[in-house]
């Protein structure tokens, strides 16, 4: 019977995921138009892990929408601060939703979290940049090895995915006033949501998990999701990817040198 696989898959989500999307998805059709692609590459069973590039505030709600439409309930990971928030913190914790406990004793808490759940067969999702992207032109920035340990440690695969659109709707660091208003709805913006192929991760399957070892693993997550990001944008992207810490550097030489 057609579609009676993914109606069975949605049974999955459970009441707190499923009063999310009811309270997520009609402003989101009201604000956008949507242009979802690759979702055939989400796997149908197991554990699997999927990361994410992240550009606006908006992301998240963009993407839940297009992950909860393939049928495979994500398990975000989300500031602790969110979980504290009336309602909002209800509905993530019963939706299964992991928070992020940042500089603090409880911070491994989210990754033992997460690859305890991909081991159970769900799937995690992951923004391993951290944060906004800093890069000016909103390319996916330097990313935390996170990802990269969890799939390394559970052997999962790791699906790149690329959003792009919802930066028109809510814009980064907008500050409010003419010109740099905080919310942009209309006209209704088309976002874009793409995910790939699993990324190879199989020069790095069985070696220590050191520094070295993570970082340049999570640099093959970025291209995936890069490459990808290229494809919707239709232009390509710097062939020196962002760093916070670099550009931080650099500027402190800067003004060092002007003094």
């Amino acid at each position: 019977m057609p579609g009676s696989s993914t109606k069975a898959a949605r049974r999955r989500y459970g009441f707190w995921y499923r009063l999310a999307a009811a309270i997520g998805k009609p402003p989101l059709f009201l604000l956008t138009k949507r242009d979802w692609r690759g979702l055939e590459n989400f796997p149908a069973t197991g554990g699997f892990i999927t990361v994410v590039n992240h550009n606006s505030y908006l992301d998240p709600l963009v993407y839940g929408h297009y992950q909860y439409d393939s049928g495979r309930p994500a398990r975000f990971l989300g500031k602790a601060g969110l979980f504290k928030v009336p309602v909002i913190g209800r509905i993530l914790h019963g939706a299964g939703q992991i928070p992020v406990y940042r500089g603090s004793a409880d911070a491994a808490h989210a990754f033992r979290a997460a690859v305890a759940a991909v081991n159970a067969g769900e799937c995690v999702a992951f923004y391993p940049e951290g944060t906004l992207t800093r890069d000016p032109d909103l390319w996916p920035m330097t990313a935390k090895t996170g990802a990269a340990r969890v799939a390394l440690m559970t052997g999962a695969p790791v699906i790149p995915v690329a959003q792009w659109g919802a930066h028109e709707i809510i814009p980064r660091y907008a500050k409010g006033g003419k010109g740099d208003r905080r919310l942009q709805p209309f006209p209704r913006h088309t976002v874009k949501v793409m995910a790939g192929p699993p990324v190879d991760l199989s020069a790095f399957q069985g070696k220590p998990l050191t520094g070295p070892v993570l970082r340049e693993a999570t640099e093959v997550i970025m291209d995936g999701i890069t490459a990808l990001l290229e494809e919707l944008r239709g232009e390509k992207a710097p062939p020196v990817r962002y760093d916070v810490q670099r550009a931080a550097t650099e500027q402190r030489q800067e003004r060092e040198a002007g003094r």
